[in-house]
């Protein structure tokens, strides 16, 4: 059994090829298959798409939010419905193509337990390919734990590597470095990442720096320790100039002395404070969202079959229902046409 989770923001032209060739990719491959869609807060008739699909087809379900919550927030929406036994995460505008999911099954199968997509190549953008992957390495040279390069959401995970990224506390997730850190065997699947075919991209080149920052910031404390030293070696600096000053000062009374090297010490040493409150204001901003302990997302409907659950009440009952299925062990079992799933 195996779970798609596709996130959906202004991805509505996307939505009908990424079932097709989903179901496609499942069908060949000759496992049972849900793919649920995750609908966060699109402004465009994603809504109406998504509850076409699930009217159709017994193997869609559908996640309304509120509104948007962030593509980390939707995934983990997504997997606390999945009731496979390996679930996949994919981004709904197809730049994740789903016929890698061939490969990523049979990497499975041979007993891994987290195959994640490695953007070898990207079409697009030349200085964002080259900025992607010097990021990679960065985040890689500073993280705590090993960091695979080049990776990002689009993976498959094992059950078990599914049920300890829910079980954690978190409310700010980079999910792409907590499934490095979980652990696990892991294997990376080389892949071109194609252009968006449909609609402009959402992330711009200021929300490309904000999940860079969200991803250094969650897993290393390098950028203060970099300050403690750069503390010390503008310190030291400023040691041999006040040195250098009074033995300028005992040759050459005569000349005027200290002005340009009071500038460039309080110039040095304004900016190092700046950069000081910033790099710990990020780390407080982390700390802050912690300790609000709101929830990751609220979800306003889940469609299934031609059924709607939009109260609250329904909503968690029909999550208990998929929890507790997700718990049973894998038995082969014939589905009656236009059954409930509960």
């Amino acid at each position: 059994m195996l779970s798609a989770v596709v996130t959906c923001y202004r991805d509505e032209p996307a939505i009908p090829s990424m079932h097709a060739r989903l179901t496609e990719v499942f069908t060949s491959l000759g496992v049972e298959y849900e793919i649920i869609f995750v609908n966060d807060g699109s402004p465009d008739d994603a809504a109406s798409v998504l509850q076409d699909l699930t009217a159709r087809d017994p193997h869609v379900i559908a996640i309304e939010h509120s509104r948007n919550f962030g593509s980390q927030n939707a995934f983990l929406s997504g997997m606390q419905l999945a009731t496979g036994d390996a679930v996949i995460l994919l981004d709904g505008d197809l730049q994740d193509p789903p016929e890698l999911i061939r490969e990523f099954y049979a990497k499975w199968r041979e007993g891994n337990d987290v195959v994640y997509g490695r953007r070898g190549q990207r079409e697009g953008s030349a200085l964002l390919a080259l900025c992607c992957r010097m990021f990679y390495r960065v985040f890689r040279g500073l993280s705590s734990v090993p960091m695979p390069l080049n990776a990002g959401d689009f993976a498959l995970m094992d059950r078990k590597v599914v049920t300890e990224l829910l079980a954690l506390p978190e409310a700010d997730q980079f999910l792409r470095g907590l499934r490095a850190w979980v652990g696990f065997k892991q294997v990376g699947v080389d892949y071109l990442r194609p252009k968006r075919r449909f609609g402009r991209s959402t992330h711009s080149w200021l929300a490309n720096v904000w999940w860079a920052k969200k991803g250094i910031f969650s897993f290393t404390f390098a950028p203060i320790e970099a300050l403690g030293y750069a503390a010390v070696a503008l310190t030291s600096l400023a040691s041999v100039a006040v040195v250098y000053e009074i033995v300028q000062l005992v040759l050459h009374p005569e000349q005027p002395h200290g002005i340009p090297i009071l500038i460039v010490l309080v110039a040095f040493f304004g900016s190092l404070n700046l950069l000081a409150i910033a790099t710990l204001g990020e780390y407080l901003i982390k700390i802050f969202e912690e300790t609000k302990r709101r929830p990751k997302f609220v979800r306003k409907a889940v469609r299934h079959r031609r059924r709607l659950f939009s109260g609250a009440t329904e909503i968690a009952e029909f999550m208990r229902l998929r929890a507790q299925r997700a718990q049973l062990p894998p038995t082969p079992q014939v589905e009656a046409p236009g059954g409930d799933d509960g």
